[in-house]
Parts: structure tokens; C-alpha cells; sequence
């Protein structure tokens, strides 16, 4: 019986995988050739905008939808839709049709259709793993992740310089077939649980999102954590979507250089896991989120001021890692002081914090790159997210929960949060 589960799942994490690295594959190349075709920053704004904005509407039906229908045909149907419609891209650029809009459209479409299959997947592994493995899968299964992300760059830049962006579309539909077919032929998935009687009528999610949100306002902590890191991803977005424009302005526009920066911040990222899965960060998780904060804002104004490419892909690797201690105890943290009943919901509000402050700063960045030095904007939102860092020590309600190593009951908790 061991066995067989462990083969079930094996066979789903792998399918995702080749998913993912062909949908990364043609992330990257989109974002490369808007890049090297415009180097407009108000392009780059609109490429962000639908590629995040779709998921963030999404995502929360989706979640509805993991809840009332088969998770396995969800992902498979939002896999084959992604890869339709970059079929579709791929056959009008060979035909010559090649316009911004239409990439703008593919990745709109990609993006509704990760806002599906997101939290299906999410969803479906509980139903897959036994409960005492959970931890142990999900970290094979960021494992599997993090090398796709890192594979994906590389040979995105590799495939750019020696054939056309179609190619890309066409590998991308190959890897969504192969996973489509690993998960509906080979995955065996039991009937979700339903958590209410055919009778009864299930609460609505504007009910549900309603109640995550009363139990933020409700504990301090929370809503502190929520706010604090909507303002850090704010000030993020020029680091994460500006530096390829940052890069083809400053050194060269050269397709190795964008998937150097891509892929040793990812390097960087993985360094930092594993440094976070062996030290764990300070005791007080808080302690950790600031270091993390203030450590991003130094390495955000270094990359505003660095001449040299070297020294620059360095920064750029620190940033990664430094990411780490921000992501991981903000994770615990809430994972360790959230009641159970409510953390899928405020894990849900978090998402959707994460999804779409990003794409707002570069709504706001992406035009000011164009008038405004880019270098510039890295330098203030550096400044300002070093001193965002401050934020974090200063509440003494923030450092108490930062020190919290188990769930706080609702009648423990203090009146004055």
C-alpha cells in the first residue's frame, strides 16, 4: 500500500513538473522578446498586468471549483487550455501574424488558467498523501520546482538565440500533453470529501472570504503581517520586473545577460532555502522577517549603483537568498498562530495580497521607468523598504507572536490586538 501511494504521487509531482517547465519556459521568452522588441517600461507593465491580474480574479473561484468538482480533470482542463491557446500563438506567429497583442491575450488566457489549476493542485495533494507525509512531498515537490525554474531560463535564452519564439510554444504544448497524460491515464485520485450534506446548502465563498477577512481585522498580528508585506511586495516590483530593462539599458541587450540574472537569483533562492531548512532562522520569527527586509532594501539600492555585470549578478544572488528568510518564517508564523478553522481563509486573503501588489507597483514603476532613471527607482524603493524593515521590531505585538511556537486559541487571545 506504501508503495503504491508513493508511486501515485510520484507519477502527479512529475507530471507538474514538465508542466511547469514548459509554461516557464515560455514565460521567460514572452517576457525576453516584450523586453528586447520595446524596451518600453509601460510594455512591460501591461505584460505583468495580464499575466498576474487574471490568477488574482481567478484564484478564488478556482478554489470554489477544487471544493464542488474533480480535481484531476480541473488541472488537466487548465493545462489543455493553456496549452490551446499557446497552440494557437504558435500557428499565427508562423503565419506571420506576429503583434504584441496576441502575446498579451496568450498570457491572459495562461494566466486564467493557472488561477484554475493553482489551487486544485493545492487541494488535491491532501487527497493523494498520508497525512504524516504532507511535509516531507510538498518539499520534493518545491524540490521539482525550483529545478524547473532554474532549467527553464537557461534554455529559454539558449533556444531564443538559436531559433524562433514559435519553437518555444510548440515545446510548451509537447511538456502540457506529456503531463496531461501522466495525470488523467496514470494518477489515481480518491472523490474529494464534501464538507457539507447534499441537503444542506453550501455556504457561498463571498460568506467564507467574508469571515477571513473579520478574522484578520480581529488579530493584530495578522492584519500587521498582511499590510507590512503588501507595502514590501509594493516597493518589490521594480526589482522583480524592471531589472531585466535595468539590465539591456545599463549592459548590453543580450539574451545570455537576461538568463544570467535569472538564473543565479534562483540559485540564490535555492541557497536560501536550504540555508532556512538547516538554521530555521532566529528563534523569534519576526527578528528574521526584519533582517530579511532590511538586507532586500541594501541589496535593491546596490543594484541601483553597481557598474559591473559580475558584481551586479552577486547582488543579484544575495537578493535571492535573502528572499528566503522573508518567505519562510512569514509562512510559519501565520502556520503556528492561526486557528485551524480559518487558515485556508487567511492563507487565501494572503494569496491574493501576494498576487496583485506586484503587478500595482509596476503599474505605478513600469511608466515611471520610461521618464525616471531605473537605476533611480531601485535606490528608493531600496531606501524605503530598509526602513519598512523597522516596522517589524518596532510593534511589540509583532515581536510577542514572532516568538509564538504553537496556535493561539480565540480565548487567549488579548483584547488589545
Amino acid at each position: 500500500m506504501e508503495t503504491k501511494w508513493k508511486k501515485n504521487v510520484a507519477l502527479f509531482l512529475s507530471g507538474q513538473a514538465v508542466t511547469l517547465f514548459g509554461s516557464s519556459l515560455v514565460q521567460y521568452a514572452i517576457s525576453w522578446h516584450i523586453t528586447l522588441q520595446t524596451q518600453s517600461g509601460a510594455m512591460m507593465t501591461i505584460a505583468v498586468l495580464v499575466g498576474f491580474l487574471p490568477t488574482f480574479f481567478m484564484s478564488p473561484f478556482g478554489g470554489v471549483l477544487a471544493d464542488r468538482y474533480n480535481r484531476k480533470y480541473l488541472i488537466n482542463g487548465a493545462d489543455a487550455l493553456i496549452a490551446l491557446a499557446t497552440l494557437a500563438l504558435a500557428i499565427l506567429f508562423m503565419l506571420g501574424y506576429q503583434a504584441l497583442w496576441l502575446l498579451f491575450v496568450c498570457s491572459a488566457i495562461r494566466a486564467l488558467g493557472t488561477g484554475v489549476q493553482t489551487p486544485a493542485v493545492q487541494a488535491l495533494i491532501p487527497q493523494i498523501v498520508p497525512a504524516e507525509h504532507l511535509v516531507r512531498v510538498n518539499g520534493i515537490q518545491s524540490t521539482l520546482q525550483s529545478i524547473a525554474l532554474l532549467a527553464a531560463p537557461a534554455l529559454s535564452g539558449v533556444l531564443l538565440t538559436v531559433s524562433s519564439l514559435e519553437t518555444l510554444f510548440f515545446i510548451d504544448v509537447i511538456t502540457a500533453a506529456i503531463g496531461i497524460t501522466i495525470v488523467f491515464f496514470f494518477v489515481q485520485v480518491p472523490a474529494p470529501v464534501k464538507t457539507y450534506s447534499g441537503s444542506e446548502k453550501p455556504l457561498t465563498y463571498v460568506h467564507d472570504l467574508k469571515e477571513g477577512f473579520k478574522y484578520i481585522k480581529k488579530h493584530g498580528y495578522v492584519k500587521r503581517i498582511c499590510l507590512l508585506s503588501a507595502c514590501f511586495l509594493f516597493a518589490a516590483a521594480p526589482m522583480a520586473f524592471l531589472t531585466p530593462l535595468q539590465v539591456t539599458r545599463n549592459f548590453g541587450a543580450d539574451i545570455w545577460r537576461l538568463s544570467a540574472v535569472e538564473i543565479v537569483f534562483i540559485i540564490g533562492m535555492s541557497a536560501g532555502g536550504i540555508l532556512m531548512s538547516t538554521w530555521g532562522g532566529f528563534k523569534n520569527k519576526i527578528h528574521s522577517m526584519a533582517l530579511s527586509c532590511a538586507l532586500t532594501g541594501l541589496c535593491a539600492a546596490l543594484l541601483g549603483v553597481l557598474s559591473n555585470f559580475i558584481l551586479y549578478l552577486i547582488c543579484m544572488g544575495a537578493l535571492g537568498a535573502i528572499m528566503a528568510l522573508y518567505n519562510a518564517p512569514s509562512m510559519a508564523l501565520l502556520q503556528s498562530t492561526v486557528e485551524e478553522a480559518f487558515m485556508g481563509r487567511v492563507f487565501g486573503v494572503f494569496t491574493m495580497i501576494s498576487t496583485i501588489m506586484m503587478p500595482l507597483g509596476m503599474a505605478v514603476f513600469g511608466p515611471l521607468g520610461d521618464i525616471i532613471n531605473i537605476d533611480i527607482l531601485l535606490i528608493g524603493t531600496g531606501i524605503f523598504i530598509f526602513l519598512l524593515s523597522f516596522m517589524f521590531i518596532i510593534s511589540k505585538t509583532m515581536r510577542d507572536y514572532g516568538a509564538v511556537q504553537k496556535t493561539i486559541p480565540e480565548s487567549e487571545i488579548p483584547e488589545t490586538l
